[in-house]
C-alpha cells in the first residue's frame, strides 16, 4: 500500500480563467472594499456619536455595520494582492482560520436581521411592553442562544474540514477559502461534510428567514387591523424585507451551486460567493442611512457641518 501525503498548502486560483485579464479585477473589487468600509465605518461612527441614536433599533443597525465592516477584511486584501501580484499560496492552517472567521461574522448578517424582526415585533404588535422587552437582560434570551447556534455550527463544520486528506490536487478554483471548494479536494468520503454544510445552511440563514418571515406576516396582519395609524410603523420592515430576500437569495445561490449538479461557469461560481460576502456590505449602510429617518438626518447634519467648517489661511 502507498504512503500518500496530505497537502497543507493550497493555491487560490479564481477567475484564473481570464488569463492576463485577471489583474483588471483589482478595480471593481477596490471599488466595492473603499465603499464598504467608508459607508459602514460612517453609519457606525453617526450611531455613536449620537446620543438621540442609541435606541434598540439603531444599535442593532450599527451591529450589522460591524458585520458589514470587519467580512471584506477578511477576504478582499488577499484578492488584491492576488490579482495585483499574482500571490496565490495559502497554508492549510491559514485557509481554515479565514474560512471559520468568513463564515462565523456572515452568518451573524441573517441573525441581526432577526434580531431587527424582532424589534419590529415587539413595537409595532406589543407598542406598551416595548422597551421592557427590548431591555438588554430580556434581550439577552433571544441573543445569547442564536451567538451559541452560530458558534457551534461554524465550529463543527470547520473541525470537520480541517480533518480531511487532501491527496489529489491543491489548486482550489475561488478567491478565499469557501468550504466546499476545500472539501472539493478531498480525497476520500466528503458525505459527512456535505451534510454539516447543509445543516449550518438550513439552521441558520434558512431558519432566520423563516422566523422573520413568520413575525412580518403577524406584523403585516396586526397593522391591516389596527387602521392607519400603523402603516407609518411598517416602513423600516420593508427594509428588512428587501435587504433580507436578496441576501438570502444570493447565499442560498452561492452554497447550493456547489452542492447540485449545474451548468454555472466556475468564474461564475467564484463571482456569486464573492457578491454574497460583498454586496450586502457595500448596500446594507446605504439602504439603512437612506431609509431609517434619524440616521439620514443625523449623516446630512453631519454632512453640513463638516462643509462649513472654516479653513485657516497659511501666512
Amino acid at each position: 500500500m502507498l504512503n500518500v501525503s496530505s497537502h497543507k498548502h493550497f493555491i487560490l486560483d479564481g477567475f484564473s480563467e481570464l488569463g492576463a485579464l485577471r489583474p483588471v479585477l483589482f478595480v471593481p473589487f477596490f471599488s466595492m472594499f473603499v465603499v464598504s468600509l467608508s459607508a459602514n465605518s460612517l453609519l457606525l461612527y453617526i450611531v455613536i456619536s449620537q446620543r438621540s441614536l442609541h435606541s434598540p433599533m439603531c444599535i442593532l443597525i450599527a451591529g450589522l455595520s460591524c458585520v458589514d465592516l470587519s467580512l471584506p477584511l477578511f477576504v478582499v486584501p488577499n484578492m488584491l494582492l492576488s490579482f495585483l501580484f499574482d500571490w496565490r499560496g495559502i497554508s492549510l492552517i491559514g485557509c481554515l482560520v479565514q474560512m471559520f472567521f468568513i463564515h462565523f461574522v456572515a452568518s451573524f448578517q441573517s441573525t441581526l436581521l432577526l434580531w431587527m424582526a424582532l424589534d419590529r415585533y415587539f413595537a409595532i404588535c406589543t407598542p406598551l411592553y416595548y422597551h421592557e422587552r427590548m431591555a438588554l437582560p430580556r434581550f439577552l434570551k433571544f441573543i445569547i442562544p442564536l451567538v451559541i447556534r452560530n458558534i457551534l455550527l461554524i465550529t463543527v463544520f470547520v473541525s470537520l474540514a480541517g480533518k480531511l486528506t487532501f491527496c489529489a490536487e491543491n489548486v482550489m478554483n475561488h478567491c478565499f477559502c469557501e468550504h466546499m471548494a476545500l472539501v472539493e479536494l478531498a480525497c476520500g468520503s466528503t458525505a459527512i461534510n456535505n451534510l454539516a454544510g447543509l445543516l449550518t445552511i438550513f439552521l441558520n440563514p434558512v431558519a432566520d428567514f423563516i422566523i422573520i418571515a413568520a413575525s412580518y406576516i403577524i406584523i403585516f396582519s396586526s397593522v391591516l387591523t389596527s387602521g392607519k395609524s400603523g402603516v407609518k410603523a411598517l416602513h423600516t420592515c420593508v427594509t428588512h424585507i428587501v435587504v433580507i430576500t436578496v441576501s438570502l437569495s444570493i447565499a442560498l445561490i452561492a452554497f447550493l451551486s456547489y452542492r447540485i449538479r449545474n451548468g454555472l461557469p466556475a468564474a461564475v461560481r467564484v463571482f456569486i460567493s464573492t457578491m454574497y460576502l460583498l454586496f450586502p456590505s457595500c448596500f446594507n449602510p446605504i439602504i439603512y442611512g437612506i431609509r431609517t429617518t434619524e440616521i439620514r438626518r443625523h449623516i446630512l447634519i453631519t454632512r453640513k457641518c463638516s462643509q462649513l467648517v472654516p479653513t485657516v489661511p497659511h501666512s
